[in-house]
């Protein structure tokens, strides 16, 4: 296992009653417990969200160097990947 480190994180009181509020029904052993899986589910939305903006990015990269590939073709599948991003984002079970 890791080092584990201790932090100190101050939240409005609703918050707080919400992390104790889950430990006390046994759905988390600790607030700890609640906190780190926020954090991890927080990070893997974030390499989600950076991988779509490399996607898209690579996109218009290569847009930018096939003169053969009209304006409203490159902003139509960029539009399109982006209505792909918020259709998976949005469906039932996420």
């Amino acid at each position: 296992m890791s080092k584990l480190e201790r932090i100190t994180v101050t939240m409005p009181a609703e918050m707080a009653a919400r992390l104790r509020a889950a430990v006390e029904c046994g759905e988390y052993a600790t607030t700890s417990e609640v906190v780190r899986e926020a954090l991890r589910d927080w990070g893997e939305e974030r390499e989600r969200t950076e991988a779509e903006n490399l996607a898209i990015r690579k996109l218009l990269d290569e847009a930018r160097q096939s003169p053969s590939l009209p304006a409203n073709e490159v902003f139509a599948r960029v539009r399109q990947r982006v209505a792909d991003v918020v259709a998976e984002a949005t469906a039932p079970g996420k």
